[in-house]
């Protein structure tokens, strides 16, 4: 049987790429990739030379791709699976051809690396001993409202992708199902203008309210505990501005 390599990429810096996840590139003989033009800036970066088979696999494509994908696998082809960032299957394509490729009885061998979760878990200050990483949020206000509701009486840091266009509309939907929490916006992690913004749900809502983002954005929102509550934080919520870092 074959093997499909799950290869974590960067998710902004192409410095953050493993030495390992260079090498088996450049070994396999077909590399599937949400998007081909972005996976040459890391071959190209790199030396890596493109393999006999460079195929798209994404969202919109997934199930013509992760054919394709089988396929080469049961002819004995081994395949990497890439997104355009971070691990394929976490929030993008990827988890169908897994699932299909373990269950078709191949070897599936997940190569580790960058991914946004754990840096902005760390950038914002908040516990780590026990997180929930959600994806992303529902765009309409009743489905967002649900899928927060579940998470309101529960301890555990919250970790979010969400859109530059949504994030203070979701921030408000925090405010109001969840309560004002501490939070962190990490925007840009790794890259040149990489900023992580800290406060309570409200104020960053107002702060980034009309304001026009770019980039990837990660939000981190703290569990129910009154430490992290502006209603019940006692000394740890007399701080009315949002902090950047």
């Amino acid at each position: 049987m074959a093997t499909l390599f799950v290869i974590a990429t960067p998710i902004g810096n192409l410095e953050d790429v493993t030495h390992r996840a260079i090498r088996v590139l450049g070994q396999v003989q077909a590399v599937a990739c949400e998007d081909t033009r972005r996976t040459r800036i890391l071959f190209s970066r790199y030396g890596i030379h493109a393999p006999r088979t460079l195929l798209s696999y994404r969202e919109a494509t997934e199930g013509h791709g992760g054919n394709r994908i089988l396929g080469l696998l049961d002819e004995g082809v081994d395949v990497g699976l890439v997104s355009d960032a971070g691990y394929p299957g976490i929030s993008d394509a990827g988890y169908r051809i897994i699932a299909t490729a373990i269950e078709a009885g191949h070897t599936v061998e997940v190569l580790p690396g960058a991914g946004a979760v754990t840096p902005a878990l760390l950038s914002s200050g908040l516990p780590t001993s026990s997180f929930t990483f959600k994806g992303f949020p529902p765009r309409k206000p009743g489905p967002l409202r649900r899928f927060l509701e579940m998470e309101r009486d529960l301890p555990h840091t919250l970790v979010f992708y969400e859109s530059p266009m949504r994030v203070a509309k979701f921030l408000a939907a925090v405010q109001e199902v969840l309560g004002d929490r501490r939070a962190a916006v990490c925007i840009e992690l790794t890259k040149k203008f990489e900023r992580t913004l800290r406060g309570f749900a409200g104020e960053l809502a107002a702060q980034l309210a009309g304001r026009d983002l770019k980039g990837e954005v990660t939000v981190v929102v703290a569990g129910a505990n009154p430490k992290f509550s502006r209603t019940g934080a006692g000394d740890d919520a007399d701080d009315g501005d949002a902090e950047e870092g």
